[in-house]
Formats: C-alpha cells, sequence, structure tokens
C-alpha cells in the first residue's frame, strides 16, 4: 500500500511538471528503501561520477562551443565552406550540412545549433532557389547533425555511463557521420537547381576565407590529432580548446567581450552541463537499482521468447531506441536506457562500440522524428512555422535518416574499421 501511494507521488510529481532529476532521484531514493537497501547507493553514484577524469571534457567543450555560437564563427566559417564547395551542385545546401554539424559536434545541443545558423541559412538557400519546405526541412535536419562526430557531447556522455573508451567511440562515430552527411548531400544534389547559373570556383575567394577563419578552422585537426596522436587526453584536449577558443573570440576577431559577454555565455553553457549532470547522477542511482534487481535479465528472458538471433534484436533495438529518441531528449536517454539495454546486447553478441553508434544515430534521427522531436519544435519557434507543418516537411528526411540507420546497424564495419 506504501509503495503505491509512493509510486502515485512519484507520477503526479512527473505530470505537474517537476525537473527530472527530482523525479529520478526520488524514484532511486524510494525504490533502495523498499528493496532494504540504504540510499547511500545514490550518493555513491554521484562519487563515482565526479572522480571521472573524463568528466571534464563535458563542460569545457560545451563552453568552447557556446563562444563560437556567440561569436562570428558562424559566418566566417559559412563563408569558407561556401568558397570550398559551393561551386558544385546542391552546393550552398550541403555547405549548410557541413557547418551545422561542425557547430553541432562541438555545442552538443543541436537547438543552439538551429537557432544560431538557421536565420543565416534560411535566405541564403532560398535565394540558391531551393524551395521553403526543402530548406525548413534542411535545417531541421542539419541541427543534429554533428552528434557523431568528436567532440560531441553525446559521445562522451555515452562514454562515461557505458564505461567505453571515449576515444574509441570518437573514432567509431566517423564514417557512420561522414555517411550520413553523403546521403543528405546527394538529396540536396537532387533537389538543387541546374540551371547553369551556379558560381564557379574561385581560388582567391576560397584562400580569402581560408586567411579570414583559419584559426577556427583548424581546431577540430588540433583536437583529433592532439588526441589520437598520444599527444593529450580528452580532457586535455577539452581543456585546450575552451581556452584557445576563448583567446582566439575574445583577443584576435574581438567578437567576443571578456568582462561584458563572457559570463553570460558561462552562465548559459553551465546551465545546460548542471542539468546534465543532475540528471546523470540521478538518473545513475535509479538504473543501478534496476540493473541489482536484474531487470535486464528479466527483459532478456522474455525476448529470448521471441527473437532468435543478433539481427532480429538490431530490429526490436531500433524500434525501441527511435521511439524513445522522439520521447526523451537524448542525454536523459543516454543515463536512462544505455545501462539497461549493455547486458541485453552483450548476450547477442553486439560490439559494445557499434552499440554506441546505433543508440546515438537513434537518438539523432529522434530529434526529427514526430510527434514530439525536439527539433520540429525549435525550428516552429525559430521559423514562426506551426509544428504540423514541421511533421510534413521532415518526413523525406526521417525516411533519408532510417536509410543510413540500416546501413549502420547491419555493416558493423563501418563503425569498426578502425579497430582491426
Amino acid at each position: 500500500m506504501i509503495a503505491a501511494l509512493s509510486g502515485m507521488g512519484i507520477l503526479f510529481l512527473a505530470l505537474i511538471g517537476t525537473p527530472l532529476f527530482v523525479v529520478m532521484g526520488l524514484t532511486a531514493m524510494v525504490a533502495f528503501t523498499f528493496a532494504q537497501i540504504d540510499v547511500s547507493a545514490v550518493i555513491v553514484e554521484l562519487y563515482r561520477i565526479a572522480s571521472a577524469p573524463t568528466l571534464l571534457t563535458i563542460p569545457l567543450f560545451t563552453f568552447a562551443g557556446y563562444i563560437m555560437a556567440e561569436s562570428k564563427a558562424p559566418l566566417r566559417l559559412l563563408r569558407l565552406a561556401n568558397a570550398l564547395i559551393g561551386w558544385m551542385p546542391g552546393g550552398v545546401a550541403i555547405v549548410s550540412l557541413v557547418v551545422c554539424a561542425f557547430f553541432t559536434a562541438f555545442t552538443g545541443a543541436s537547438g543552439v545549433t538551429i537557432i544560431a545558423l538557421g536565420g543565416l541559412l534560411y535566405p541564403i538557400l532560398t535565394k540558391e532557389g531551393y524551395s521553403e519546405k526543402f530548406t525548413l526541412g534542411l535545417i531541421t535536419t542539419s541541427g543534429s547533425l554533428g552528434l557523431l562526430f568528436p567532440p560531441s557531447l553525446p559521445i562522451i556522455l555515452y562514454g562515461l555511463v557505458a564505461k567505453v573508451d571515449i576515444d574509441k567511440l570518437f573514432k567509431a562515430g566517423i564514417l557512420p557521420g561522414v555517411l550520413i552527411v553523403i546521403i543528405l548531400s546527394a538529396w540536396s544534389i537532387k533537389n538543387g537547381r541546374f540551371d547553369g547559373s551556379h558560381k564557379k570556383f574561385e581560388m582567391k575567394e576560397a584562400i580569402s576565407a581560408m586567411r579570414s577563419c583559419i584559426w577556427e578552422a583548424l581546431l577540430p585537426v588540433f583536437v583529433l590529432v592532439g588526441i589520437y596522436g598520444g599527444f593529450t587526453t580528452p580532457s586535455e584536449a577539452a581543456a585546450i580548446t575552451a581556452f584557445y577558443i576563448l583567446i582566439v573570440e575574445c583577443f584576435i576577431y574581438k567578437d567576443v567581450h571578456l568582462f561584458k559577454d563572457i559570463p553570460r555565455v558561462v552562465m548559459d553553457s553551465m546551465s545546460l552541463v548542471g542539468a546534465i549532470l543532475l540528471i546523470l547522477c540521478c538518473a545513475l542511482g535509479l538504473t543501478n537499482y534496476l540493473v541489482d534487481e536484474e531487470v535486464p535479465m528479466i527483459i532478456m528472458d522474455w525476448m529470448r521468447k521471441f527473437l532468435t538471433d543478433k539481427y532480429s534484436f538490431l530490429l526490436f533495438l531500433n524500434l525501441f531506441l527511435l521511439i524513445v529518441g522522439c520521447m526523451m531528449d537524448i542525454f536523459s536517454a543516454i543515463i536512462v536506457v544505455v545501462p539497461l539495454i549493455i547486458p541485453i546486447a552483450n548476450e547477442f553478441g553486439i560490439n559494445p562500440i557499434h552499440l554506441a553508434i546505433i543508440f546515438l544515430t537513434n537518438l539523432e534521427i529522434g530529434y526529427i522524428t514526430p510527434p514530439v522531436g525536439i527539433n520540429l519544435f525549435i525550428s516552429s519557434y525559430r521559423f514562426k512555422r506551426p509544428v504540423t507543418e514541421l511533421y510534413r516537411i521532415s518526413i523525406p528526411y526521417l525516411f533519408l535518416l532510417l536509410f543510413a540507420l540500416v546501413i549502420i546497424t547491419y555493416e558493423p564495419q563501418l563503425s569498426l574499421v578502425w579497430f582491426e
């Protein structure tokens, strides 16, 4: 009776909009209490997360991404990408994909990408002759495009929760991420204008654009060479990146004022980080309880009745994760769902790194999956369009991403080629 009342109370708190970390923390403590386990087990999770050496990468990379979004870096990078590939058929749309992927990889929050770049890209794409429907769909989809590229925040968070080497996850996401960009680029070329009016490549403009953003354009190279060349750990790379971007934007380009703008950027970026860490700590307490109660094994026993091999399991997993992706934000989904599916995936012989890329790809698709994909609502707000219109517009892009998901799921070498 008391357990039922406690459950109803927690459900009521969730329905009235109580913060997610409060609901999860309460659920964990109530569950441990009724299982006659000391609730300090939740605090132990706080300590474990706080002592993780890679934890620092989350606030540092997020801070760097927010500084770039605050500066004129989007304009400079857009000019560079346009100079290099804007002359191609569909070039401007491909430019949009590349620049959005770059920014999402560093900010980790697709809402920032759509809000910061949407206003820049929309008039450029429509001026090039792309329909409003195509333009809105492309920007909405591009908002989550960089989640598979290093140093993506969801990749770091997944590595922390699943206890998988973050360096390996960074590598594993590169080719699947490129595949998605190529598929969307092909769609952009198909929908491009072929009347011979697209511009020619100009070496002078390309060199000028490169000079204007050389400090920012080389940043991904520095990060990847530093980590994979063995010169820095991910935490050290994150610290160097944050300091580097601070110096570049405040003192070289002078787009961001050290005393007027940086305190606000710190508050905005750390609000996101704080929310993630609170959810992370409280949710891990709950998921540890579920693991201790052998919930994954119970699910596994049930699934064995219907799923006979890993291929049918992967199909079921994708369907499940697509639903999760459009119902939960990516950070909550990683924290809550990953500890439950890892033991089941291991039973079916799924490589942990391949599983990570499948998981993150599904959650990336979830951003534009109706009815509650978060990118749909952000674009609706940003472009003042009914969300139902965004539902219809997103359908072709949803099918393209699902096609990419099938390839990523059933061709594990795409993720694992670096580790042979």
